[in-house]
């Protein structure tokens, strides 16, 4: 580990196992080409046999950001600074400020590898009043640390974005069955109609509503049914004589 922390060696060997496996869903990282030619090759080799082997995809392009990754539908945007200069950090926290209002899923993942980069860091933060949490920032040891906990973190919202869609679609399928066997006792109290009829009903016209408003020869049309089992339906909804009268089953 620390070898390969060191060296960022481009061999995926040598990447960390703790690191590769993170699932088996894949994403899309993509790189901005001004951040990649100021960092030192080594490290831009890591990051690639690091994707690589988490069935990532690099691309890159020109962006504000210095990452942007995609995952599970969620884009994630990052600042990655790699060297903290003590002297010059107006110019992190300006762009900071600038890309926060550009981008709903920021993160800025800053390497501070000594006590002075440290304390410059926490005066600087509350120097330029930034808001807790808005955007997070993530201190790191070195550079390595850093580009794992970006890609931890960027999977981590893809994975919330799926289990929220899932639970969704649950919640949407459990409605649905909810709303159907509704519809399949409100139509079944009808005399003479079935549940088989109810499903049919269901299927071909899609709500009693629909049904009430529908005539007996689209009913045949669309539908199974007995040229009385149609007759019954629409006088039931249309003939005021018949639906207030006592009925039988």
């Amino acid at each position: 580990m620390a070898a390969a922390r060191s060296s960022y060696s481009a061999s995926t060997d040598q990447v960390p196992s703790s690191l590769v496996n993170l699932g088996n869903s894949a994403g899309v990282c993509i790189m901005s080409n001004a951040w990649k030619h100021e960092q030192d090759p080594s490290l831009i080799s890591f990051i690639s046999a690091f994707l690589s082997s988490n069935s990532f995809r690099l691309n890159f392009v020109s962006i504000s950001p210095d990452l942007i990754f995609n995952c599970g539908g969620v884009s994630v945007a990052f600042v990655f600074v790699t060297k903290w200069d003590c002297c010059n950090v107006s110019s992190i926290f300006s762009r900071v400020k600038r890309l926060k209002g550009q981008f709903a899923r920021l993160y800025v993942v800053a390497t501070l590898s000594t006590k002075d980069q440290s304390d410059s860091f926490v005066r600087s933060y509350f120097q330029f009043e930034m808001e807790f949490g808005k955007p997070a920032f993530v201190p790191v040891t070195d550079a390595e640390m850093g580009f794992e906990k970006i890609v931890k973190i960027a999977h981590s919202r893809g994975v919330c974005k799926q289990q929220k869609v899932a639970s969704k679609l649950k919640a949407e399928r459990k409605r649905t069955v909810q709303d159907t066997n509704m519809f399949i006792r409100a139509v079944t109290s009808i005399p003479n109609i079935n549940k088989h009829d109810a499903n049919t009903l269901y299927q071909a016209i899609g709500s009693i509503d629909a049904i009430a408003k529908t005539s007996k020869e689209d009913i045949l049309a669309n539908t199974d049914l007995s040229s009385d089992k149609a007759e019954m339906l629409t006088r039931f909804f249309q003939d005021p004589e018949f639906y207030l009268s006592p009925k039988f089953n």
